[in-house]
């Protein structure tokens, strides 16, 4: 339907000239302002319209109209494209912004550890500083953006160009998304209408409807990890007890004090995050005042923090002293030490001494990374006087049947995998112990299972939908019960699965009334033919079993008699016709015998 629009002149004025994409609540295109054709071109986001029902068209416009309002007041903003109009017209709404000039934050971060330059914690912070100033603003709005990720963020071109990208400000575009903080509580985010730029980027809350104004600081945090380690979200691995993820490895050498801002931005539990934007902010620049430049920030002269950190200072006079909240963290990470990655990062420069506990810690470190051998060598270096030696020979038996129950299921899971069987796949990796070396490769196995069943839950609901087109209800029922249950679509299939049940009810007992209509006026033949239209799992099939017996008898009844009197009318025709000839016969004997004589 894309291409049908382009060169399309909206209000007379907008004249669509190229698409930029689609997403989950429209479609959005690049026109030009006829009107004033040396202006810069415009971005028309066209609100996507499921009915053309009036009830809905209602409530959509009265949406519309509340969010476009809300627009104007963000767009007010110098990193958030202008608010230019918005209009209905055929019955569908669109929406006029500025288009800004420049490229998007995914042309700069690194891909897969190989494809860019990591950026440096500087960078980092600049970024994190820059966005979160804007989100600062959406939320005094009220407003929750919902989509922040790489493509939603542009590095914009019309600014000054300097050293580094400090003086090219990014600016947040797409607010399709919006949710109004006083009902943040809304409907759940089902996966498979996600674009596919978002999965990672998006909290877990937001997916079940209670997205919350730290569900983007959330998001923010994922894209400064995805900038230091150069691993996209879905790339990262996570704690099987706790869901939180995995993120600082021996090959991210960041600032203690960062990744403990950064992996509070992304604690599984939005209680446990970052309450307000305003929050991460003076913890940022508090960490840059009281760490030394050689030590978190490489020398810039063009840095730009100086500038915040002197609005902080102005703010907060007593520049030595830590703000309570980050000091609190510090305390926090000393007594507790950060657990990232497979290793233990402590904030307090001390070694203990070494104990046969080391040694199996060590050995299960190994065991968890995929070297089980090196663990059991390990454990049974532990001599038999120690205090943890009872644990340590237990500890070899667990890890071996475990061991041996991991490397099973994950083949189990491959091999359903290859067969395409794709639920099976998931069971299997839910029977996986808990072993990130397993559960890692068996990870990468989920997550394209969980992709294939969310395609194939989307075909088989559109097939679905075609035979429930032509009141083929068992069809469609067919199609719906072949739906794997691990589908993110679990509810709309249930909806589904009732709604076509009680269509196909109705269907069957009006078959039933034909039936008895055609039976009444003696057409069997037609009268059998409905009942056995009638699917089996119905309520009036055995009724309509009843009937079909009957009718069956009563229309071979019918036609045995009408064979019979077919016969019978036969039969007369040549008995008359029998005699005619005997009397013709006769009466040819009798002249032969008159003329003989």
């Amino acid at each position: 339907m894309t291409h049908h629009i382009i060169g399309k002149l909206l209000q007379g004025r907008y004249q669509i000239v190229q698409s930029l994409g689609a997403g989950v609540f429209g479609q959005t295109y690049i026109a030009v302002d006829v009107d004033y054709p040396e202006n810069p071109k415009c971005v028309i986001k066209q609100i996507k319209v499921s009915s053309s029902e009036s009830g809905y068209l209602e409530m959509l416009r009265l949406l519309f109209l509340t969010e476009t309002e809300t627009l104007k007041l963000l767009g007010s903003h110098h990193q958030i494209p202008e608010f230019i109009a918005c209009f209905e017209e055929n019955d569908q709404f669109y929406l006029v912004q500025e288009r800004i000039e420049g490229h998007t934050l995914t042309a700069e971060l690194p891909i897969d550890q190989q494809w860019g330059c990591l950026w440096s914690e500087r960078e980092v912070v600049e970024f994190l500083i820059d966005v979160l100033g804007i989100l600062e603003f959406v939320h005094s709005q009220g407003v929750i953006h919902c989509d922040i990720k790489p493509e939603n963020l542009i590095r914009r071109s019309s600014d000054a160009s300097g050293k580094g990208k400090a003086l090219r400000k990014l600016v947040l575009i797409d607010f399709g998304s919006i949710q109004s903080i006083d009902f943040g509580i809304g409907a759940e985010f089902p996966i498979y209408r996600i674009p596919v730029t978002s999965l990672g980027y998006i909290p877990p809350e937001q997916f079940i409807g209670q997205t919350q104004p730290n569900s983007d600081i959330y998001a923010l945090g994922m894209i400064a990890i995805q900038a230091l380690t150069g691993l996209e979200p879905l790339q990262l691995k996570a704690d099987p007890s706790t869901n939180e993820i995995f993120w600082r490895s021996q090959n991210t050498p960041v600032n203690d004090y960062l990744a403990a801002i950064l992996s509070q931005m992304i604690r599984y539990n939005y209680q446990d995050r970052f309450q307000s934007v305003g929050e991460v902010l003076r913890i940022l620049k508090q960490m840059v005042w009281e760490t030394q430049p050689s030590q978190i920030l490489e020398a810039d002269d063009q840095f730009p923090l100086e500038t915040a950190i002197e609005d902080e200072n102005s703010q907060n006079p007593a520049s030595g002293k830590s703000s309570p909240l980050f000091t609190g963290m510090k305390v926090g990470l000393a007594a507790n030490s950060l657990l990232m990655g497979f290793g233990v990062y402590s904030l307090v420069n001390t070694a203990p001494a070494y104990s046969e506990t080391d040694t199996l810690y060590q050995a299960k470190k190994e065991y968890q990374a995929g070297d089980l051998q090196e663990a059991i060598a390990l454990v049974k270096s532990i001599p038999s006087h120690s205090n943890v030696y009872p644990e340590a020979q237990a500890t070899i038996e667990e890890w071996e049947q475990q061991w041996q129950v991991a490397a099973q299921q994950y083949q189990i899971a491959q091999v359903a995998f290859h067969e395409s069987r794709w639920s099976d796949v998931l069971h299997a990796a839910a029977e996986v112990p808990n072993i990130l070396y397993w559960q890692s490769k068996t990870d990468i196995l989920v997550q394209q299972a969980s992709v294939n069943i969310e395609a194939q839950t989307q075909d088989l609901l559109a097939k679905a939908y075609e035979s429930a087109e032509i009141k083929d209800f068992s069809g469609a029922l067919k199609y719906l019960r072949q739906i794997p249950p691990e589908s993110h679509a679990g509810a709309l299939v249930q909806e589904k699965l009732a709604e076509y049940n009680r269509k196909r009810q109705i269907r069957a007992a009006y078959f039933l009334q034909k039936a008895y209509k055609k039976a009444s006026i003696g057409d069997f033949e037609r009268a059998v033919k409905f009942l056995r239209n009638i699917p089996e799992d119905t309520l009036v099939y055995a009724q309509a079993q009843v009937k079909l017996n009957e009718y069956t008898q009563k229309q071979r009844l019918l036609a045995d008699n009408q064979r019979v009197a077919s016969a019978k009318r036969t039969n007369s025709f040549v008995s008359k016709n029998s005699a005619t000839r005997i009397e013709y016969l006769q009466g040819v004997n009798y002249l032969q015998e008159v003329n003989i004589r």
